[in-house]
């Protein structure tokens, strides 16, 4: 087992991403900042994950791009020599009704909500399976659960993340690898801040607890799943949503 060690956690740059980077690095973790755009976004989380104890790399990556993962995972192993944990959290959305919905939206999305997970997970594997210790932590959604108008591509890769997320943890479980799935539900970020007051109030009437959820909320729970506390769950997928999915 190793002792915290290094964790990735893609699309870490701003929103959700961040504040589980900024988690597991007061948590103990070393800290890789995956981000594919915002440069100065990525070295504020950097910086700040810094400040907590950690030692913190950001690197610019596209994780659709299997190449440019491939080399993710070698500077990784170049800086750290292994990698403890992989939180697959790099995601886009492109709305719209599925007659309106373009292929390339439809496309864009899965590639980076899914395909991305599945070249991080295979290259973030094949460093665990030697170390025979790791775990895999894929951030889904309730709507890969229970389906969204306007999002037919989004909830497929969320969808998608699940039974991903299973598969692996069969795979995975015999060398000591564990595999879960957290699925957030309507959560603060800079879309739901566009949101008028109204909108915001008819989220909320959705939700059993009546709030939005919090980054943190997402936070915590890949904590805690990340933790040896855990160590005896795997393939599990865990709504963080209020009470949405009951």
């Amino acid at each position: 087992m190793l002792d915290k060690g290094c964790a990735l956690i893609t699309g870490a740059a701003k929103g959700i991403g961040r504040q589980i980077a900024l988690t597991l690095a007061k948590a103990g973790y070393d800290i890789v900042i995956n981000y594919r755009g915002s440069e100065e976004a990525a070295e504020r989380t950097r910086t700040e994950c810094e400040n907590l104890g950690a030692k913190a790399l950001k690197i610019k990556a596209d994780v659709s791009n299997e190449a440019e993962c491939e080399e993710m995972f070698a500077e990784i192993k170049k800086e750290f020599g292994q990698i403890a944990l992989l939180v697959n959290n790099a995601g886009i959305t492109k709305d719209g009704l599925i007659m309106r919905m373009s292929a390339e939206d439809f496309e864009s999305v899965i590639d980076i909500n899914l395909k991305g997970a599945f070249f991080c997970s295979k290259n973030a594997a094949k460093m665990m399976l030697r170390q025979k210790y790791g775990k895999i932590i894929n951030i889904s959604s309730v709507v890969g659960i229970v389906g969204n108008a306007g999002q037919a591509n989004y909830s497929a890769s969320k969808a998608g993340l699940i039974g991903l997320t299973k598969s692996l943890a069969k795979e995975l479980a015999p060398r000591g690898i564990t595999v879960n799935a957290v699925a957030p539900g309507f959560i603060v970020s800079d879309m739901t801040d566009a949101l008028g007051d109204e909108q915001k109030d008819k989220l909320a009437a959705q939700i059993p607890l009546n709030r939005l959820g919090e980054a943190e909320d997402i936070a915590n729970m890949v904590e805690f799943l990340a933790s040896e506390k855990a160590s005896y769950i795997t393939g599990q997928v865990i709504s963080v949503d209020g009470g949405m999915n009951i």
